[in-house]
């Protein structure tokens, strides 16, 4: 009963200066709110980044160019080709945890359709690509393995090109023929839409060629490739592939014993968990920031609750001269600090919500809005009303009856 009454002149105190208590609770509002928020942007991002890969292909494997040292000195990935077309076709015939497997090769390219024209990637795959993407055409077919043998101008393109050369997404462009760099291709079908990845590139602004085509019409006929896909025939294999997809290709590229791979091999889990890690790190700086607000908003109850201590001096007096304890006084302002920093997390965890959707419905950034960052931001508002309302409210119940009664 005690308690209930503390609490009842708790929020009469602080119900008397509403315009004041309304403006400290305002740093914790937009703390907690901008916890969340940062939270929600941080954990979208990563569940996007694992969507992201995961649409790479089930049990996807990753061969890409590696480091290589010339004279003495470490060469960048970037800086040389070490795949080459020969490399894909070892891997394809001798690694039996293997199910699929296609050289890649890209480059961007204008490409034209009567007045229109449009820059856009060109990729050139085998069709085992397409098996291991998952892709399918949601108008048209697939190009096939003869027209790879026979380097057929075919062609498949996504929406965003179908949408900048024939004016619609929903237009039917197969049958045509569009130019890549001059050179004609029959649109035989329209990617199904993949909208945008983590990074904010455009999955559906991309033509697929088959790779005899890419290589030989546009590529000069280079051996080498910008990297290649393979999948193991299941994800309990996927580290048996890897280890025999390395031994094959040291052995293809005459490496020694003592010589660093000049490739690097990548399964699903390793990109997860490299993208991952980049934005759990970014999460947790976006909420560290966040959380200065949260700081600030506790140093604003310190200095609202030394105030009030200060203005109900000779309150404080009369109130222990009719028999309260300090241990009275003392939790009646522990109890005011405490409704300021819960009711502002309450309202905070509202804020924090309806900014997240609106980030999400107007920037399209991915947003997941977890238990645990709303109690997360909860706990930490209430614990910072507790630390930094204990010095006013320890300093009010220390007061002397007598100087208090004396205050004017």
């Amino acid at each position: 009963m005690r308690i209930l009454n503390l609490i009842r002149v708790a929020c009469r105190s602080l119900n008397r200066n509403k315009l004041r208590t309304v403006l400290t609770m305002l740093g914790i509002i937009i703390g907690v709110g901008s916890v969340i928020a940062m939270l929600a942007i941080g954990q979208g991002s990563n569940q996007n980044i694992k969507a992201s890969v995961a649409s790479l292909g089930t049990n996807a494997i990753m061969i890409v160019p590696g480091t290589t040292t010339q004279g003495g000195v470490r060469q960048g990935a970037a800086t040389t080709q070490t795949i080459r077309l020969d490399d894909a076709e070892t891997i394809k015939n001798r690694c039996d945890m293997v199910n699929y497997v296609s050289p890649v090769v890209q480059r961007r390219a204008q490409v034209i359709s009567g007045s229109q024209n449009w820059s856009s990637f060109i990729l050139g795959v085998k069709d085992d690509y397409l098996k291991i993407r998952s892709l399918s055409a949601a108008k048209g077919s697939t190009f096939t393995a003869f027209d790879d043998r026979t380097a057929a101008k075919v062609c498949l393109i996504g929406v965003t090109v179908v949408y900048n050369l024939f004016g619609s997404e929903d237009a039917n462009p197969v049958g045509q023929m569009i130019r890549v760099n001059s050179i004609p291709l029959k649109i035989v079908g329209v990617l199904n839409k993949m909208g945008q990845n983590t990074f904010g590139q455009d999955q559906d602004d991309i033509i697929i060629a088959p790779f005899a085509t890419v290589q030989k019409r546009l590529m000069s006929s280079t051996q080498y490739v910008n990297s290649i896909i393979a999948s193991a025939k299941s994800e309990d294999q996927i580290s048996d592939a890897v280890d025999e997809i390395t031994n094959i290709l040291r052995q293809n590229h005459k490496l020694a014993a003592s010589d660093d791979n000049d490739f690097t091999v990548r399964t699903q889990s390793d990109l997860s968990n490299i993208f991952g890690s980049v934005s759990k790190v970014l999460t947790i700086l976006l909420a560290s920031i966040a959380s200065i607000s949260l700081l600030v908003g506790g140093i604003g109850i310190m200095n609202i609750m030394l105030v009030s201590v200060t203005e109900r001096t000779r309150e404080i007096g009369v109130r222990m001269a009719i028999g309260a304890k300090g241990r009275d006084v003392l939790i009646q302002f522990m109890i005011e600090a405490i409704v300021i920093s819960f009711a502002g997390g309450m309202i905070g965890i509202a804020v924090g919500i309806f900014v997240s959707e609106i980030i999400a419905k107007f920037a399209g950034w991915p947003i997941v809005i977890s238990l645990f960052s709303i109690l997360l931001s909860f706990i930490f508002s209430t614990a910072i009303g507790l630390f930094f309302g204990w010095y006013p409210a320890r300093k009010a119940a220390s007061l002397n009856p007598i100087e208090a009664l004396r205050y004017e």
